[in-house]
């Protein structure tokens, strides 16, 4: 075609023809039907920007220069969002968030070890670990109890500790062997 301006038919029909090459350009690049979107933004940005454009030496350099820009930005935006390097949901092995039978059975044994051990304490042990369990801090397990110092505090804490480890047999999980 040489260098003469055309008519809205033969831009219609230029457009069209224009349309295929920019899908198969941008499919050779990205998924299809982004190709198909990409070819349709590429389009109306012709229509409401270029419209003054209708040589078709200068309508397909310049649509192909606007689809490599729009799909430059589409991969700066898939690389922003993680769209690169995200896994299907499909592919990652979950943990189950279920203990085996085998742990739910050596918690069980634990906790009843433990709940006895707990019961032959004296009564200030008892009531030091309820407390804790509580989340006090050692100032106010002080007060609340009527230590003169928190070094008291500290003094009972280490000997209730010690007094449940025995109970329990010198080990946490004496039960394990």
């Amino acid at each position: 075609m040489d260098n003469h301006r055309v008519k809205p038919v033969e831009r219609e029909q230029i457009l069209v023809k224009l349309r295929e090459r920019i899908v198969a350009f941008a499919a050779s690049h990205v998924q299809g039907d982004i190709a198909e979107d990409l070819a349709q933004e590429v389009l109306i940005l012709l229509h409401e920007k270029y419209h003054q454009v209708d040589r078709l030496e200068e309508l397909v350099p310049l649509a192909l220069r606007i689809a490599r820009f729009k799909m430059m930005s589409l991969r700066r935006k898939s690389q922003r969002h993680g769209e690169y390097t995200q896994v299907s949901v499909t592919d990652i092995q979950l943990p189950d968030p279920e203990a085996d039978p085998a742990t739910l059975v050596e918690r069980k044994l634990m906790l009843e070890r433990l709940t006895q051990a707990v019961a032959q304490l004296g009564d200030r042990c008892r009531e030091l670990l309820r407390l804790k369990l509580e989340g006090r801090n050692f100032g106010e397990i002080q007060k609340r109890m009527g230590a003169g110092s928190i070094n008291t505090v500290y003094t009972w804490d280490y000997r209730c500790r010690q007094q449940l480890l025995d109970l329990m047999g010198g080990d946490w999980e004496a039960g394990k062997k």
